[in-house]
């Protein structure tokens, strides 16, 4: 295929489609070339083009190693996205790239340099004018919740505070919104408080977030799906394995691929001493690859 600025234009596009649709089989294999396609459009003297491609590229593979487990590759992929941005991509996508970059290093364990990351990076954005207003805020209001998700493990008033200001982002943008490959939006930061309430051991408060999501107008799979295993977390949390597991149905009906996963798997081992109350509970295991 020849390295046309439409060829890789496609190609970015096809990525983030098959990551929005959980499609994370076919992504995999499909990345490798796209990054090459996208490579040699800088060799036809289009380094620009060819730098905010590679970098957007090497940002849904970061995304997709985070979804598999794979967390040492994740921060390889992510350097990879910052260095290709920096080397001449515009500033949303580096801004994007340090996003990237940020969950890498919590993925790692080092939450305070992913949190400073990211709030630097929401802070510079902020103050960029070279990119449209809209997908300026989604970037930045990323970046405050991805903040948020990381301070939550070591600091809840640090936590709390980041959450409140990806919301008043988001108050600005006024809609959800897929833009610049990302989705942002009031419901994405009602999401990503449920994660927060979770993980600071908040169950009951995590669901009454929850039951304010509208499910059927989140605008991805990924998206949906998250929904429901986040829901599934805050349920096994507060110790009602009925609710975890139909969530768990849920998110598979949304996308089977992504309850195929080391946290979901982990839940279901946790519900196994509950099978006899849950009909199709050692079936679903079986899917998911929590059983041999």
């Amino acid at each position: 295929m020849d390295p046309s600025p439409a060829t890789v234009a496609a190609a970015v596009d096809a990525s983030r489609l098959d990551f929005d649709a959980c499609r994370y089989d076919r992504l995999a294999r499909a990345l490798p070339s796209r990054i090459v396609l996208a490579q040699a459009l800088g060799a036809d003297g289009m380094p620009e083009r060819a730098a905010t491609a590679v970098a957007e590229l090497y940002n849904t593979a970061t995304r997709l190693c985070i979804k598999l487990g794979e967390d040492g590759l994740a921060s390889v992929t992510a350097d990879r996205a910052l260095t290709a941005a920096l080397g001449g991509a515009d500033a949303l996508t580096i801004a994007e790239a340090h996003r990237m970059v940020s969950s890498a290093w919590r993925r790692q364990g080092h939450l305070a340099r992913a949190t400073d990351i990211a709030v630097s990076a929401a802070q510079q954005i902020a103050d960029s004018r070279s990119a449209p207003d809209a997908a300026r805020l989604s970037v930045q209001g990323n970046l405050y919740a991805t903040a948020a998700y990381t301070a939550k493990q070591g600091d809840r008033h640090t936590a709390h505070a980041l959450i409140d200001e990806a919301e008043a982002t988001a108050d600005q943008l006024g809609r959800d919104a897929t833009l610049h490959g990302a989705v942002f939006g009031p419901s994405q930061v009602l999401l990503h408080r449920i994660s927060v309430c979770h993980l600071l051991g908040d169950a009951g408060q995590a669901i009454e977030y929850a039951r304010r999501v509208d499910v059927v107008r989140l605008p991805t799979t990924e998206r949906q799906a998250r929904y429901w295993i986040d829901v599934a977390r805050a349920f096994n949390q507060w110790g009602k394995p009925d609710r975890c597991y139909q969530a768990l149905l849920a998110a598979e009906q949304a996308a089977p691929q992504e309850v195929r996963r080391g946290a979901v798997g982990a839940m279901t081992v946790s519900l196994m001493r509950h099978d006899r109350t849950l009909p199709g509970l050692r079936a679903f295991a079986t899917r998911v690859g929590a059983l041999a």
